[in-house]
C-alpha cells in the first residue's frame, strides 16, 4: 500500500514539473489541486501552487495558499521568504519584515532571506538595521553582486561614501559593470575607487 501511494506521489510531481516544462501551468495548477486532494498539506504541492497564484496575477490566492503551507510546515526557512517576498511585492512591509525574520531564525544561512530582509529593512528607512541584514547576505554569497550594490547604496544614502567606495573597489575585481554602475548612481569617482 505505502509503495503504491509513494508511487502515485512521485507520479503527480513528474506530470506536475512536465507540465510546468511544457508551459502549461494551468494545467499544472490542477493536477496540484488534485495532488492536495489525495495529499491534503502537502508542502510541495502548496508551495507550487502558490507559486503559480503568484504569477498568474492572483496574490490573495497565493498569500493564502502561503498562510496555510506556513500553518502547517512553519520550520522551512524557504516557505517563510516566499511569503515575504510576496508581502513584499503588496507594499506589506512590516508583514514582509517579520517573514523574512522567521525565514533568517529558521534557516539562518538562507542568503535570499538576509537580502530579503535587508530590501525591506531600507524601505522602512531602517539603514543600520539593512546594513547588518546586507552584510550577512555578503557573507553568505560573496560572489553575488545584488547585496553588496544595495549596501553600497545604503552606506551613501548614510553619508558613508568611504564605505561605499570600500564596496565598488572590491566589485572591480569580479562584477565590474556592477562597480561601474554605482560609481555612474553615487557619482563616486573611479579615482576615488580604485
Amino acid at each position: 500500500m505505502q509503495v503504491t501511494r509513494t508511487l502515485r506521489y512521485r507520479g503527480f510531481k513528474w506530470r506536475a514539473m512536465g507540465l510546468l516544462v511544457l508551459g502549461r501551468r494551468d494545467a499544472a495548477r490542477s493536477l496540484f489541486e488534485q495532488m492536495l486532494a489525495e495529499f491534503p498539506g502537502d508542502d510541495y504541492a502548496l508551495a507550487s501552487k502558490a507559486q503559480l497564484q503568484a504569477q498568474g496575477g492572483d496574490r490573495a490566492g497565493a498569500l493564502a495558499t502561503m498562510k496555510e503551507l506556513l500553518a502547517l510546515h512553519d520550520q522551512v526557512g524557504a516557505h517563510w521568504f516566499n511569503y515575504g517576498f510576496l508581502l513584499e511585492e503588496e507594499g506589506d512591509y512590516e508583514r514582509a519584515e517579520a517573514a523574512f525574520r522567521r525565514a533568517t531564525e529558521v534557516s539562518p544561512q538562507l542568503d535570499r532571506a538576509w537580502y530579503g530582509l535587508g530590501l525591506v529593512l531600507i524601505r522602512l528607512q531602517r539603514l543600520d538595521e539593512a546594513v547588518a541584514a546586507l552584510k550577512r547576505n555578503t557573507q553568505l554569497q560573496p560572489m553575488s553582486p545584488y547585496g553588496w550594490y544595495q549596501l553600497a547604496r545604503v552606506h551613501v544614502e548614510r553619508q558613508e561614501p568611504e564605505e561605499a567606495r570600500k564596496i565598488i573597489r572590491h566589485l572591480h575585481r569580479f562584477e565590474p559593470k556592477v562597480a561601474n554602475q554605482l560609481v555612474r548612481e553615487t557619482g563616486l569617482s573611479v579615482e576615488q575607487a580604485g
